[in-house]
């Protein structure tokens, strides 16, 4: 009878990890590459169509004087909505990834979760905890979910000594939390890469700008005064779109890897609250 109870534990075992998958449920895009390839098609539609409207400049004509903000962003030349794809990346990633964390936070306060778990933990009430996990859904009640599902085996485990079983305990915690970090912290690196890549494809527009107005004062006889404003337009629209993007490209991320190590803060505390609480009430 003893030789089958490791089989019949097996299923179970299986069951509950399927649950613990089911809690974690966090949102998000998996290939940020059709989401620049989007960005980058709105970006020319409004180039093309929004800002290169002829009503956008003088005589209806595209190639004369803006009139407005439009047709001044318009003479920012090719550059211009490579930093719209870019920008426009920017905000997309964003939406995501605040959607992605919300949903990974779990539905209620995260800091009142840990809070009530330690408090069961505290009265060695197990159960309850993992039913506050599947409650509150989210990474951080994963990780702890999985934790207690090896508690409990650990706790009916006749075998190994305390020391084995608080290491397998650490490495439960260890390997749940691995598993979570991938989808909290994904797409972020293209988030920190745009920081710097709009920064200096705005600086390219600037300098390409102040090359033609450059051109136009070079030019004989009297400045072309047409072709100095197109310069000027180009390089001053170039910077400021090169700045916006990579300005909001480092507070998105730095707010979103705040919330993160916010998240893996909760994980660590409640993760050494259960060896902790493990250690002391087993001999």
């Amino acid at each position: 009878m003893e030789s089958q109870n490791p089989k019949a534990q097996a299923p179970s075992a299986a069951a509950k990890v399927k649950k613990e998958e089911k809690i974690s449920n966090v949102r998000g895009i998996r290939n940020a590459f059709f989401v620049i390839i989007a960005c980058a098609v709105c970006a020319v539609c409004i180039f093309l169509f929004g800002m290169g409207a002829p009503g956008n400049f003088e005589g209806n004509d595209p190639e004369g004087h803006p009139i407005n903000l439009a047709g001044t962003v318009y003479k920012g030349g090719f550059i211009v909505p490579i930093l719209m794809t870019l920008f426009l990346t920017v905000i997309v990633l964003s939406i995501e990834r605040w959607i992605a964390l919300s949903s990974a936070s779990g539905k209620g306060n995260t800091t009142k979760f840990v809070a009530e778990v330690k408090a069961d933990l505290a009265k060695n009430n197990i159960d309850a905890a993992m039913d506050r996990c599947k409650k509150q859904k989210g990474s951080v009640a994963s990780v702890v979910y999985n934790t207690l599902v090896k508690y409990k085996e650990m706790d009916a485990n006749d075998t190994l000594s305390k020391e084995q079983k608080l290491t397998t305990l650490r490495n439960a915690v260890e390997e749940a939390t691995a598993l979570e970090m991938p989808s909290l912290s994904q797409n972020l690196p293209i988030v920190a890469t745009l920081t710097t890549l709009g920064t200096l494809v705005g600086l390219l527009g600037t300098v390409m700008g102040m090359i033609k107005s450059f051109q136009a004062l070079a030019s004989s006889g009297s400045p072309d005064s047409t072709e100095l404003s197109t310069g000027i337009s180009e390089a001053l629209v170039n910077t400021a779109f090169g700045i916006a993007t990579g300005a909001f490209a480092v507070i998105s991320y730095n707010f979103f890897t705040n919330k993160i190590d916010n998240l893996t803060y909760a994980i660590d505390e409640i993760g050494f609250s259960i060896v902790a609480t493990f250690a002391a009430t087993h001999k």
